[in-house]
C-alpha cells in the first residue's frame, strides 16, 4: 500500500461523493505494501480504504473486485466495493483505475496465537466453499508462468549459491505441474496473499479474537485451493527469525480449515510440494521488488531473505498434514 499517484484532498472528496459515500472529512495514505497506492479516507458516513490500482489494468480489476463483492454477500467478512449509479465498481482517478471500499474494523494481529490461526483456517475454508459459484474467471498471475518469466531476470542480482536454488526449485516446481495428481487437485477462487497483515481481529465481548475481515484481494486468481492454504502456513504458522514451521499453529490452521472443508488425498500428499511453492513464490517477489523496484513517495520493501530461509527448511523438513515437530 505504497503512495505511488499522489491524489489531493479535492479528487478525492470528487470521487467519494459521486459514489454517495458522503463528504471527506480526513485522508492519509497507506505506507504498508508495495502494489498499489492506497488512501485511508473518512467521509461523514463512514470510514473507507480508496486504491489507485499501479500494475492492474482496469480490464483485470472486475474479477477482483467482483469477487470481492460475491464474497461479501455469501457471509465472508470482506470489503465491499462501492458501485457509481450504473452499477460499475472500476472507477478512474489521476488516469488510473481506482476503487472504494469499506474499512474493516479491529487490527491486523502479527504475532498470531494459535488461536489466531485456527480462526483464519476455519474462514479460508468458507471463502474457498463460497467462490465455487463465483461465475468470472481469471488466472492467478503470480503463478508458475510468471516465475518462469522472473526468474531468468532476477538471478543476475543473487549470489550464486541462491541461484542454483532458484533454478532447481523453479525445475521441481515444473515437474510437479505435469503431475496427474496436482491436475486433479481442487481449485476456484483463492487470495493468493493472506498474510498476517491482510487479516483483521478484534475482541468479542468475552475478551477473546475474533476475526472481522480478509482484505487486499488484488493478487487473487483461480488456482488450486491448496496454494492457497501454503501461503498462509508459510505466513501464519512460521517463527519469523528461522522460516521454520510451528507445529501448534500449523495443526491448529489444518484442523480448523479441515473442520470447514476435509483435505482430499492427493491434497494431503501434495501439501510439501505446495509449501515450497508458496515460499518460492514470495521469494521471486521479493526480490523482484528489491532489484527492480519503483519508485513511490511512501514505500516499505520487503526482505527476500525471509522466503529463501522458509523455502529452505520446507526442503529440509517437508510440511505435512502430520507434522508433529518444529525442527530446532
Amino acid at each position: 500500500m505504497a503512495v505511488y499517484t499522489e491524489v489531493s484532498f479535492d479528487e478525492a472528496n470528487t470521487l467519494l461523493q459521486s459514489l454517495n459515500l458522503g463528504t471527506l472529512q480526513d485522508m492519509q495514505g497507506c505506507s504498508g505494501g508495495i502494489e498499489n497506492t492506497n488512501y485511508f479516507v473518512t467521509t461523514d458516513q463512514a470510514p473507507y480504504v480508496l486504491t489507485l490500482f499501479e500494475r492492474l489494468s482496469a480490464e483485470q480489476l472486475p474479477f477482483y473486485l467482483r469477487l470481492m463483492k460475491h464474497l461479501a454477500h455469501h457471509g465472508v467478512p470482506v470489503p465491499d466495493p462501492a458501485a457509481n449509479r450504473d452499477g460499475d465498481v472500476v472507477h478512474a482517478l489521476n488516469g488510473k483505475p481506482a476503487a472504494v471500499v469499506n474499512r474493516l474494523r479491529g487490527k491486523s494481529e502479527l504475532a498470531p496465537t494459535v488461536q489466531h490461526c485456527a480462526l483464519v483456517g476455519a474462514m479460508l475454508a468458507r471463502m474457498h466453499l463460497a467462490g465455487r459459484d463465483f461465475s468470472m474467471s481469471q488466472p492467478n498471475l503470480r503463478a508458475l508462468d510468471w516465475w518462469n518469466e522472473t526468474v531468468p531476470v532476477i538471478v543476475p542480482f543473487v549470489p550464486a549459491e541462491q541461484a542454483a536454488l532458484l533454478r532447481s526449485e523453479l525445475a521441481y516446481q515444473n515437474h510437479v505441474a505435469t503431475l496427474s495428481s496436482y491436475g486433479a487437485l481442487p481449485r476456484g477462487p483463492i487470495h493468493a496473499d493472506l498474510f498476517r497483515d491482510n487479516v483483521m481481529f478484534e475482541l468479542d465481548a468475552t475478551g477473546q479474537p475474533a476475526l472481522t475481515g480478509f482484505f487486499d484481494f488484488y493478487f487473487a486468481g483461480v488456482d488450486t485451493w491448496l496454494f492457497d492454504i501454503a501461503v498462509c502456513l508459510n505466513d501464519w504458522c512460521v517463527d519469523l527469525p528461522t522460516g521454520a514451521a510451528d507445529a501448534l499453529r500449523t495443526r491448529a490452521f489444518l484442523d480448523a480449515y479441515a473442520s470447514v472443508r476435509p483435505l482430499q488425498a492427493q491434497e494431503r500428499t501434495l501439501l510439501p510440494a505446495m509449501a515450497r511453492a508458496g515460499a518460492l513464490r514470495f521469494w521471486i517477489s521479493r526480490l523482484w521488488d528489491l532489484h527492480l523496484p519503483r519508485e513511490a513517495a511512501v514505500l516499505q520493501a520487503h526482505d527476500p531473505e525471509h522466503f529463501h530461509r522458509v523455502l529452505r527448511q520446507r526442503i529440509l523438513y517437508p510440511l505435512t498434514p502430520s507434522s508433529t515437530q518444529t525442527p530446532a
